[in-house]
């Protein structure tokens, strides 16, 4: 099973791009913060994107491509397994984050390295814009988690309000570039 990682132009992100995609993910456990402390918590649900979520989806990513972002795929025989994006422009006080705005693997081929290759070259897009660090606004599922704890994520020391307020329940995290 060879995957071919590329970069994906504006043209071709489309509903069609996503036929094959498997979103689903089956969650039990979550982080969650109390009283300044992060617990994990049994709060069960199936996450799924529907239509009107892909519709977003590709709006939001040729958004990114369009102003000077990063929507980058990963691809098994010509269908897309993964992919992950970068925004064009600068987050924090100091302009010191770039905002890695998703990443997102098919059920069906999680746990084989994509998702590692897909935040790599999420962080070389971030280097080459001089960022110090990227910026995630992290699904709390504890599986999620698992992935950018060992991705060397940790909770960011500027929290950006717009995605707390977007998703109260994510995780907000920082990976350093050096």
């Amino acid at each position: 099973m060879a995957v071919h990682y590329r970069e994906l132009g504006i043209n071709e992100i489309n509903r069609e791009l996503f036929r094959t995609f498997q979103r689903k993910q089956i969650v039990t456990n979550c982080w969650r913060k109390e009283d300044g402390r992060w617990v994990i918590k049994n709060e069960p649900f199936i996450d799924d994107w529907g239509e009107d979520d892909y519709e977003e989806l590709v709006r939001c990513l040729k958004n990114t491509a369009a102003t000077g972002g990063f929507v980058y795929g990963a691809f098994i025989n010509g269908e897309l397994k993964g992919f992950v994006s970068v925004e064009g422009e600068p987050l924090g006080s100091k302009f010191q984050y770039m905002d890695l705005s998703s990443i997102h693997v098919s059920q069906d081929m999680r746990g084989k390295g994509i998702g590692k290759e897909l935040f790599s070259a999420a962080k070389g897009f971030a280097r080459e814009k001089n960022a110090e660090k990227l910026y995630i606004s992290a699904h709390s599922a504890v599986e999620s988690q698992a992935f950018y704890q060992a991705m060397g994520c940790r909770e960011a020391e500027e929290y950006h309000p717009g995605h707390v307020e977007r998703e109260p329940y994510d995780c907000q995290l920082e990976c350093g570039l050096l």
